[in-house]
């Protein structure tokens, strides 16, 4: 199964954002991400052998983490992937927190997640652009915020449709 770990927005957010990839992709080209499918993603782990379920939720489970507010406020484009994508300028220190705490507790069982690059805070709004567009004048957007409370550990299975997604646990951080 394929697996990762995420900040999943309520729908009020997703909504704004799917607003956003209409947007760009009207001015950019390439294909908007599903509203439903927009996250942020924390851990990618990739296949993960049935058995090790229990074990990563398991993992999951003793992370500590606090509340924080998380404010999507710029654009950005990765040319090697052909991705528009939207984050923070000011990620929350809880944020980074959080990843690296995860990502520890992920360790300590042997179950590794994708580390290669460093963790940039991001939610995919588009994929596909056409390279020959770019980024090129991307404008500013207006800053959307959300309470994050929780995070999820999410199975992604390839569809025709796309990929989708769908919610394996739930893990609580505390009230800040």
């Amino acid at each position: 199964m394929r697996l990762f770990f995420a900040l999943w927005p309520p729908e009020s957010v997703a909504q704004a954002l799917a607003g956003q990839a209409d947007a760009l992709v009207r001015h950019y080209g390439g294909k908007a991400t599903r509203k439903e499918t927009i996250h942020l993603t924390l851990a990618f782990l990739g296949e993960v052998d049935e058995t090790l379920l229990p074990a990563t939720i398991q993992a999951a489970q003793v992370v500590r983490g606090r509340s924080f507010a998380l404010t999507i406020d710029r654009l950005g484009y990765w040319r090697h992937n052909r991705l528009l994508w939207a984050g923070c300028s000011s990620p929350a220190e809880e944020l980074q927190i959080l990843v690296e705490n995860l990502r520890e507790q992920l360790r300590a069982v042997s179950i590794l997640c994708d580390e290669k690059q460093r963790f940039t805070p991001h939610l995919t709004l588009v994929r596909k652009v056409p390279d020959r567009r770019g980024a090129v004048g991307l404008a500013a957007i207006e800053p959307i915020t959300w309470l994050c409370t929780s995070f999820v550990l999410v199975c992604s299975r390839l569809a025709s449709a796309g990929s989708e997604y769908s919610a394996v646990a739930e893990f609580s951080l505390a009230d800040g």
